[in-house]
């Protein structure tokens, strides 16, 4: 198939390197134009599926926006079979819906309708939910609301945003494959219009650490931020990000170290710190940590939202 690729994060490039492997003819590659980054954050950084797309020799495309009549006609002259869309970042237009001839799969890391929107992986994981999965949908103008052409599910277990990330994203690229080797038997399925769920962008204020709730939701907070943009708590101006943790039973006053191995009492329960990475330096064991900088039993952590 003719296919124009439309993705721009890590997510994306499993699905582009299976659409290549797998014989398609990848006509274009549609991605966020390059930001600002490196280690001054000014070198304007491109994004994975441009890296991924350029070294492959494939032409890439990162207008700011769809919306002007140039850009869809430009699309439209490349004569797809399909579109494929995976974390793109901009809302397609009607017209470049319509533009290829088989319209436009969207790879969506959830099992529809639960989690329609931008942070399905994270929303997933701050709920606790026990499974979430891949859908491949055909797009139309609603947020996340098209038929489903296939599902894969998985379980979430202990997982962190970027394991399930990376499995999720393996995943969906070998399940869009098959179901564009098999397109013509797959049926599309009407969304259920019970359990509807909307995974709002994530707010990097939301990572800073709720020791008043549970120990279990600090410790999803914890696996739902990590690696980016880290889970938090601050400590006399110093903000440390706790990667790993782990739920103990003990007790005590909501945000107070409770021992010295920096058990931290919860609303409900407590938590432990396994992995930890203070500002401007490598993440480091708890032990590690401590032994360095050790954090005094009794002292309340400024991390209670």
């Amino acid at each position: 198939m003719r296919i124009i690729f439309m993705g721009t994060p890590d997510f994306a490039v499993p699905a582009l390197v299976a659409l290549m492997e797998a014989g398609h003819e990848v006509v274009a590659a549609y991605t966020q134009p390059p930001r600002p980054g490196g280690r001054r954050g000014r070198e304007l950084t491109p994004s994975p599926v441009q890296r991924e797309a350029e070294a492959r020799g494939i032409v890439v495309r990162h207008p700011a926006s769809l919306k002007g009549a140039e850009e869809q006609a430009a699309l439209a002259a490349l004569d797809a079979d399909i579109a494929v869309v995976a974390a793109y970042g901009l809302i397609l237009p009607q017209a470049v819906l319509d533009a290829p001839r088989l319209g436009c799969l969207n790879i969506h890391a959830s099992i529809l309708p639960r989690w329609r929107g931008a942070a399905p992986i994270q929303r997933a994981i701050l709920a606790g939910d026990p499974t979430t999965g891949v859908t491949i949908m055909q797009m139309e103008a609603g947020l996340d609301t098209g038929p489903m052409l296939a599902t894969l599910r998985t379980v979430i277990e202990r997982k962190t945003a970027g394991e399930l990330t990376q499995e999720l994203a393996e995943r969906g690229a070998q399940l869009l494959v098959g179901t564009l080797r098999d397109l013509k038997y797959h049926r599309a399925v009407k969304q259920p219009e019970d359990g509807v769920t909307y995974a709002k962008k994530i707010d990097k204020a939301e990572a800073r650490l709720d020791f008043t709730t549970s120990a279990e939701q600090v410790e999803r907070q914890v696996r739902a931020f990590a690696p980016s943009p880290g889970a938090f708590f601050e400590l006399e101006g110093e903000r440390y990000k706790v990667l790993a943790a782990e739920v103990v039973e003990a007790s005590g006053e909501a945000g107070t170290v409770i021992d010295d191995a920096l058990t931290i009492a919860c609303g409900a329960g407590a938590v432990r710190p396994v992995t930890v990475q203070r500002a401007g330096r490598p993440a480091m064991a708890i032990g590690d940590l401590l032994r360095g900088r050790p954090i005094a039993t009794g002292t309340m952590l400024q991390g209670a939202s």
